[in-house]
């Protein structure tokens, strides 16, 4: 699949993969501080922004988009920054590619299943009434997007995920609302994207060892915790992991100028 995608800057490539219901718009202030050391690719995933839709989304197709899209553009190794979805898109992309990798940094996200009874974490219910809110609105009906925002304040409370949810609407061909996400792929595959790394399979010194790793969490944030840590080191025995204060899952909207200089000091240093 071919991906939208910008590039900024020159230098080692640097590949920026954003989560569930983001796009490389929502990356793009923070490529421009980046692009100032590196060369700079921010991508929208299958299924999101301006990438193609299509009727599967699972982590086996977003790694196979990001080999695609390294190959296309001969990118022999990248180091590759991904925030959520798009942390679970690297890691899973690491764990067949590693050779493929120079640095990997993810963002507020375990390689855990966040669906599992154990793990049983508010944030997975939240998708579940996002994307129900998202799939049952009948955006035709509205004339602006003042409309929409108070129509899912009925069911999602945080204005903060509201205001994100509505950078994804466009107007269609008949000057209607439509959502650029693939709302009824993503609904479908919730379960998938949901999914997580057997740790298992890095047992016996098998982890993977062949770069740097930075993991980011969100001080306010609960994705990635204490007892996610034996997990991380289990298929990344060499990880590295960091909190950036007063934020939340967002780190990148909420701290972004400390995310910028905690990328590049785990990079250039």
């Amino acid at each position: 699949m071919k991906l939208n995608y910008k590039k900024l800057g020159e230098g080692h490539p640097l590949i920026i993969v954003h989560g569930l219901y983001g796009g490389s718009d929502n990356w793009l202030s923070i490529a421009k501080e980046l692009a100032k050391n590196f060369e700079v690719y921010t991508i929208d995933q299958r299924n999101h922004g301006n990438s193609p839709h299509a009727n599967s989304h699972t982590y086996q197709d977003l790694k196979n988009d990001l080999l695609e899209f390294m190959d296309d553009h001969k990118l022999e190794k990248a180091i590759l920054l991904g925030h959520s979805m798009g942390g679970k898109t690297v890691m899973f992309f690491a764990t067949d590619y590693p050779e493929r990798i120079s640095s990997l940094l993810v963002v507020d996200i375990a390689p855990k299943n966040y669906s599992k009874i154990s793990d049983y974490a508010p944030q997975t219910i939240d998708h579940t009434c996002i994307v129900n809110a998202m799939l049952t609105l009948d955006l035709s009906a509205f004339k602006s997007r003042t409309e929409i925002d108070q129509n899912l304040a009925e069911s999602i409370n945080s204005d903060r995920v509201r205001q994100f949810l509505l950078k994804n609407l466009k107007r269609d061909e008949n000057k209607n609302f439509a959502w650029k996400l693939n709302i009824k792929t993503i609904n479908e595959f919730l379960p998938q994207i949901m999914d997580g790394i057997d740790g298992n399979r890095f047992t016996n010194g098998k982890g993977i060892t062949a770069f740097p790793v930075l993991f980011i969490r969100g001080e306010k944030s609960n994705y990635i915790t204490d007892y996610d840590h034996t997990l991380i080191r289990a298929i990344f025995p060499k990880a590295e992991i960091t909190t950036i204060p007063n934020a939340g899952h967002w780190v990148h909207a909420e701290q972004a100028k400390l995310l910028v200089k905690t990328v590049e000091y785990f990079v250039l240093d």
